[in-house]
């Protein structure tokens, strides 16, 4: 089980909706630059995350997205659940059967670890995340970059 682009981008979109506090929609170009996610992209994930119950949207000058679940409510694994199904557990080595009985070299040692990656996402919360201390990256573009060097002496 690994998350797929758009269930991470999802994953912090609803992180950084909840980190807003203050229980206003956060609009979609808002959430976008914040998370230098494109924005397109961006809205077309928030809209299935509205459709499936995580967020409520709203229109107009007043519009955005708020979370429609309270967030010690709202699990990882929800969250992730229109995009990857995280209870599920895929062979590493693409096997299309791979299980107990006709386990690959890998089955057993991945099977322990997604058994707890599974107990991960569904036992943690967006509260937890946020009572650890939780903050969204800044932008890239707000990120200091190093000083392009010359090359060649003085």
């Amino acid at each position: 089980m690994m998350l797929s682009g758009t269930a991470q981008y999802a994953l912090r979109a609803v992180l950084h909706v909840a980190a807003q506090g203050d229980g206003m929609p956060v609009r979609v170009d808002a959430i976008a630059r914040a998370l230098d996610v494109p924005r397109n992209y961006l809205s077309k994930t928030l809209h299935l995350l509205a459709r499936d119950g995580v967020l409520r949207s709203g229109r107009g000058p007043r519009g955005g997205f708020q979370l429609a679940v309270p967030a010690g409510e709202l699990t990882l694994a929800r969250i992730a659940a229109p995009f990857d199904d995280v209870r599920t557990r895929q062979c590493l080595l693409g096997h299309p059967t791979c299980d107990a009985r006709h386990a690959c070299p890998l089955h057993h040692r991945w099977e322990a670890l997604a058994t707890e990656l599974r107990a991960f996402f569904v036992g943690t919360t967006v509260a937890d995340l946020l009572r650890s201390g939780y903050r969204p990256a800044p932008a890239p573009a707000a990120r200091r970059r190093p000083s392009p060097t010359r090359r060649g002496g003085p």
